[in-house]
C-alpha cells in the first residue's frame, strides 16, 4: 500500500505535500508553551520573518500553546491562505503521538465548513496527524436532514499534511497505514452510531458481510434456527424476547503459512433494554452503543485485510436484540452454552457474556495462539477506570502485552486482575453457572471470571471492557466525537502488528 493521497467518504481527503498551494484555505500550525509565551511550530512552511509575524499575531489574541487549545486569526500578506488555525501542543516535552493526535482532531473540528486545509503538525508526525484529522473531522449525519441553527454542514474537505519528502515511499506507507486505520475507527463509530430502528441483528449481519467481502474475508453467518441447531443457547436465549432473530457472524483472515492465529469476539448487542431485569428509562437510548465490541472486531478484520498482515485473524461477532416480552428469557431460566456448560440466568442483565461465551467457545475449536475479546459489558468498568480507560483481564502475560500496546497507541487500557475468590460467587444450586455473582464486589472482574471459564486451555486470553471508552455520552475532545468513538480498533490492530512481528 503506498498511495500518495487518501479518500474516503468517512473523513476529509489526506494529502501529502511539500509545501502550501495557493488552493488551501487554512494553514494549521502548532503552538507549544514555553517561559516567555508560546512558541510556533511551523516546519519548512513559513520563512522566519512570517513566522514571526504569525506569532506574534496569535500572541496579541491572547493564544498560549495550551493542549488543544484552538486559535485563528488571518493570515499575513504574501501567504496563500485566507487565515492561520494554531492549535496547543502543551509543553515540548510532552509532545508525543498521542498529543500531535488530539491536537490534529481538535484543529479539525474547529474547521467544519473548510474545504482545504494545510498542516504542518504532520511535520511532527505524520501519521498520527493523518489519523488525528481524519478522526477529528468524522461525523454522523445520515439521519439529518438539516443542520441546525447556526450549524455548518459539510465537514472539512481536504488536508494537505506538509512533510519534508512528500514523494518518498515511507511517506505514502505512514499515510497509507494510519489512513486505513483511521477508516477503520470510523466504520466503527458507524457502526455504533446508528440506531437500532436500522441496525438490527440480521442488517448488522448483512453489512458485516458486505465489508468482509469487499475486502477478501471468508465470511460465515449464522441465523437463529442455525444457531438452535448448533446448541447456541446463550445466544439464541439472549435474542428470545425480540422479534428480531439473533446472527453469529464470522469473519477470516487467512495470515499465511505459519502464521501466528489471533481469534477476535465482540460483544453485538444491537439494543439492550436489559430484558425483563429490565433497565431504567434514563440513559437507555445509549445502548445503541451495545454492540460496541462487535463493530470493532470487524473493523478490525476487515483492517487486518486491507493492511495485509501476516496473522491470520477468525474474527466473532454474536448479534442479538435483548428484550422483553412473551417470549423472552427469565430471571431463573438455565440455558446450555455452545460447547456444554449449564446456566443459570439470575439476571438478564447480564446478558453480554453468555453470546461472548459462545462465541469464545466457538472459536477455541480453531485452536488459536491468541483470543481478544471486546465487549461494552459492565457498568462496573466505568465504577473502577472511568469513561475513558478500557480494562483488560485474562491471562497475565497477554493482558500485560495488550494494556502495554494499548498505552502506546493512545487508548490507554489498564491491566486488571482476575481474584480466585470471585469464581465461587458464580456457582449455582441448578447448573453449572450463574451468569452474575450474588453482590456488587468486583463487577467488571466478575463478568471477566465468567468469560475464564469459556476460554480453551493454552490459549493466551485479553478481555477488553470498554463500556464506557466506546461510546462518549459528553462532548467530544482531541480526535473523538459524542457518540460512538470506535474503541478498541486502535488497540487490537496493533496487536495484531505486534504479533505478526514478534509471534
Amino acid at each position: 500500500m503506498s498511495p500518495a493521497k487518501s479518500d474516503s467518504p468517512l473523513g476529509p481527503e489526506l494529502v501529502l505535500a511539500g509545501s502550501v498551494a495557493k488552493r488551501v484555505d487554512v494553514l494549521v500550525i502548532g503552538l507549544t508553551t514555553g517561559p516567555d509565551g508560546p512558541e510556533a511550530s511551523v516546519g519548512d512552511a513559513l520563512d522566519d520573518a512570517t513566522a514571526e509575524a504569525v506569532l506574534a499575531g496569535l500572541v496579541a489574541v491572547g493564544a498560549s500553546g495550551k493542549a488543544e487549545e484552538v486559535t485563528r486569526i488571518p493570515a499575513p500578506s504574501g501567504l496563500p491562505v485566507t487565515s492561520i488555525v494554531a492549535v496547543g501542543l502543551g509543553a515540548p516535552d510532552a509532545v508525543d503521538a498521542e498529543q500531535v493526535r488530539a491536537s490534529a482532531g481538535a484543529a479539525a473540528r474547529a474547521l467544519t465548513g473548510t474545504a482545504v486545509a494545510a498542516t504542518t503538525l504532520s511535520a511532527l508526525d505524520l501519521g498520527a496527524a493523518a489519523e488525528g484529522f481524519f478522526l477529528g473531522a468524522y461525523t454522523f449525519t445520515e439521519f439529518k436532514s438539516k443542520s441546525a441553527p447556526g450549524e455548518k454542514s459539510q465537514p472539512l474537505g481536504r488536508v494537505e499534511l506538509l512533510v519534508a519528502a512528500p514523494r518518498t515511499a515511507a511517506a505514502k506507507n505512514e499515510l497509507a497505514r494510519s489512513a486505513a486505520i483511521a477508516e477503520a475507527v470510523a466504520v466503527a463509530r458507524e457502526f455504533v452510531n446508528t440506531p437500532p430502528s436500522h441496525l438490527y441483528p440480521e442488517e448488522f449481519a448483512a453489512r458485516a458481510k458486505a465489508l468482509g467481502t469487499a475486502a477478501g474475508l471468508k465470511v460465515e453467518i449464522l441465523d437463529e434456527k442455525a444457531l438452535e441447531k448448533g446448541g447456541f443457547g446463550g445466544i439464541v436465549g439472549v435474542g428470545k424476547g425480540s422479534s428480531r432473530g439473533p446472527r453469529l457472524v464470522r469473519l477470516t483472515h487467512a495470515g499465511g503459512r505459519g502464521a501466528k492465529k489471533v481469534a477476535l469476539v465482540g460483544k453485538g448487542i444491537t439494543f439492550d433494554t436489559g430484558g425483563i431485569s429490565i433497565k431504567p428509562a434514563a440513559g437507555m437510548e445509549n445502548m445503541t452503543s451495545d454492540m460496541g465490541g462487535a463493530a470493532a472486531v470487524i473493523a478490525t478484520a476487515v483492517l487486518a485485510a486491507k493492511l495485509g498482515l501476516k496473522v491470520g485473524v477468525d474474527a466473532y461477532a454474536p448479534m442479538a436484540e435483548n428484550m422483553p416480552s412473551a417470549t423472552a428469557q427469565r430471571p431463573g431460566d438455565v440455558l446450555t452454552q455452545y460447547g456444554g456448560t449449564t446456566v443459570e440466568v439470575v439476571n438478564t442483565d447480564a446478558e453480554g457474556r453468555l453470546v461472548l461465551a459462545d462465541a469464545i467457545v466457538k472459536a477455541c475449536e480453531q485452536k488459536p495462539d491468541y483470543l481478544i475479546d471486546t465487549a461494552t459489558l459492565t457498568g462496573a468498568q466505568l465504577v473502577a477506570l472511568g469513561t475513558r480507560t478500557p480494562g483488560v483481564m485474562g491471562t497475565d502475560e497477554f493482558r500485560d502485552r495488550v494494556a502495554r500496546i494499548s498505552q502506546e497507541i493512545g487508548e490507554n487500557a489498564w491491566a486488571m486482575p482476575l481474584p480466585k475468590e470471585l469464581r465461587a460467587d458464580l456457582n449455582s444450586k441448578v447448573a453449572d453457572l450463574t451468569n452474575v455473582t450474588n453482590h456488587r464486589w468486583g463487577g467488571m472482574l466478575a463478568a471477566a471470571v465468567y468469560l475464564k471459564e469459556f476460554v480453551a486451555d493454552g490459549v493466551e486470553w485479553a478481555h477488553i471492557d470498554v463500556a464506557g471508552p466506546a461510546y462518549n455520552t459528553g462532548g467530544p475532545f482531541g480526535y473523538t466525537p459524542k457518540g460512538g468513538t470506535g474503541v478498541p480498533v486502535r488497540t487490537m490492530i496493533s496487536v495484531l502488528e505486534d504479533i505478526a512481528a514478534n509471534g
